[in-house]
Order: structure tokens, then sequence, then C-alpha cells
């Protein structure tokens, strides 16, 4: 599947096509919408250590970092946790092939904390900001720095407790870092940031009355203009109920690029992304309401479609007849994407 890299000599993003093998991790360009015959390198992963999930850069919270036993590391980005995850489960997997009883222990530790039914990270940050019943925010001192708008670890955990999100505080610690993990939560202070280098999960998060962590929206204060704020909250409000790495052709240059879709509903929203850009801001989006999604036939190039494609193209037309073409990794995506957007025209 496609993942941005961090590049060694340019410390640049560029999105490439992962494969993953016994005792290895392909990546391959991707020019004009096809994938290129030879790798443009490889990880092996013999002697290979991984770092999941890795909170190096604030900007890009679902990394994967591995380190060769030669000291070379590599960044992966995914576009969820779940998917970043997977593809760890998988890359360790790989690493610890032959020895299976490591491998039973991480499927053990991926399923041992669930959250539970109907019960959202979003709605949970939802809560917290409530005025009246959410986290109580306060000003604080660290290391001779007074910050606002902060809360405690042992605070956070005693409130997920109260509004019955965990049931003890093993979990609350859990789901603590799971928020953290997804950039809704970040440290402040020398304590909190240091902990988040740790290499056990479990103590990445502290419950701990010194410990200092605040909202991780109320560090960004880079919206240009009320209409702006406007425009954002009215398209990116909505749920979100699908995302993954896609293909997209331009609608001038008809040239070929991967891009970061997230489709949400109430409203029903597709919007994409560059991932190789820092801000996670969409470079494009529209409005699902009366747009039309097909699949396109593999055999041929259809008209308005460009360039040498890999295949498992969609077209999305929108109500004001603007028309996107779209490539998925595999049928089974196009599938899945198809029946994602059709329920939210």
């Amino acid at each position: 599947g496609f993942l941005p890299l961090q590049g060694h000599v340019v410390r640049n993003w560029k999105v490439r096509w992962f494969v993953l093998l016994q005792d290895k991790l392909l990546y391959y360009k991707i020019e004009g919408g096809k994938k290129e015959p030879s790798p443009k390198g490889r990880i092996l992963l013999d002697g290979c250590t991984i770092t999941c999930p890795c909170l190096e850069y604030e900007n890009r919270p679902l990394l994967i970092k591995l380190k060769t036993k030669t000291n070379t590391d590599y960044f992966l980005e995914c576009c969820s946790r779940e998917e970043r995850d997977s593809w760890a489960l998988d890359i360790t997997g790989a690493i610890h092939a032959g020895h299976p009883v490591q491998v039973q222990e991480l499927h053990r530790m991926k399923n041992s904390f669930k959250l539970l039914e109907n019960i959202s990270l979003h709605n949970i940050v939802e809560r917290m900001y409530d005025s009246s019943t959410g986290i109580k925010l306060t000003r604080n001192l660290d290391q001779g720095n007074r910050y606002k708008e902060t809360f405690t670890g042992s605070a956070l955990v005693d409130w997920l407790i109260s509004n019955s999100f965990a049931v003890s505080r093993f979990e609350a610690v859990t789901l603590a870092s799971m928020l953290m993990d997804e950039n809704f939560l970040r440290p402040v202070g020398v304590r909190s940031t240091e902990a988040t280098r740790s290499s056990d999960p479990s103590e990445k998060f502290l419950d701990d009355s010194t410990a200092l962590y605040m909202f991780a929206e109320s560090s960004k204060k880079n919206t240009s203009s009320k209409e702006e704020v406007h425009f954002n909250i009215s398209e990116l409000s909505g749920t979100v109920v699908k995302q993954g790495f896609l293909v997209k052709q331009g609608h001038k240059r008809k040239n070929w690029k991967v891009r970061k879709f997230v489709l949400r509903a109430d409203p029903a929203f597709l919007h994409y992304y560059d991932p190789t850009k820092e801000d996670n801001k969409p470079v494009g989006g529209f409005s699902l309401r009366g747009c039309l999604v097909s699949a396109l036939e593999d055999n041929g190039v259809p008209a308005g479609v460009k360039g040498n494609v890999q295949g498992n193209l969609f077209k999305i037309i929108t109500k004001n007849d603007v028309h996107y073409y779209i490539q998925a990794s595999s049928k089974a995506e196009r599938v899945q994407w198809i029946e994602a957007i059709k329920p939210l025209t």
C-alpha cells in the first residue's frame, strides 16, 4: 500500500508504494499513475527495530519508525491508527518470523484493550471540551514555565473513570495514550514530554499530578480569517467514515498524484490532502450531494484519462459536472470506496 516516507538526504516526504516481504520492505516510485517495475529502495528487516507509535514529529502523529541494524532510520506515515497498527503488527511479525512466541504476544497486546462500543475518540474529546462537565483547565507551573489551559495526567485519568470511559486506571492511561497518538492531546513541560520517548507504550502517558497536558488544538491558532474558519467548520465537522491513500488525476495538467482522501458524513464531503506537506489542510474537496460514482473498466484507458495508469479506476461526477478520476490500489479497495460513497450522494 501507499505510505509517505521521509527522505534520507533531503528530509522531505515522498509517497511510495510499499510491499512487505518475509525479510525486507520494498518501496517503489509512482510515475504517471503506475508503479515503476524496479524498487526505489529496500529496508532489510534482519536486526531491525520498530517504534510504534512514534511521536518524534508533532504534526505527524501516525508514524512508524524503523531502525536498521546499520542505524539507518526510516519514518513511515499512515492514514489512521488502525492502518498504522496493522502495518506495525505485520512488519514486527516479519522481523520476528523465527520467534512465534513473540508474534503471539504482539497479537495479545493488540487485542488487550478495546474502546467500548459506540464510543469514539472524537466523542470523548467533545465531552472533555464541555464547559460544565468537561475536564477543568487550569494554569500550571513546570520548570519555571507557566502554562495556560492545561490539566494533569492524574486529573485526566480521574475524569475518564468518573465519566465511565474506563473502569480502571490502566484502561484510562491506555485511552489517554490513544488520544495522544491521534493528536487530540499533547504533552506540556519536561516530564510529560520526556515520557513520550519511552519505548513502552504504557509509559508514554503519565498518571501523575506533575505531568501536564493540553488540547493539541490549543496550540494551533493559525487560521487566517473568520471566513476560512467558517468554511472549514462547515465542511470538516462531519463524522469520518473512511480514509486512505488513493491516486488522483489533476484537473489542469492531467498528471497523477497520491493523495490522502477523507470521506465524511453529516455533512457529506470528500476531501483530499497532500501527504507530503506538513500542514494538515485539504488541498481540495467537494460535497457529495448529487454526485454520481462508478467503476471504470480496466481494459483500455477511458476517455478523459491521461497517462499509463495502473487500473482499478473509478469516477466521481459532481452535480456541477466536474469529473474526478481516481485509482485505488486494488479492485477490492475500489469496491469499498464506491460502496462507502454511494449512500452519501
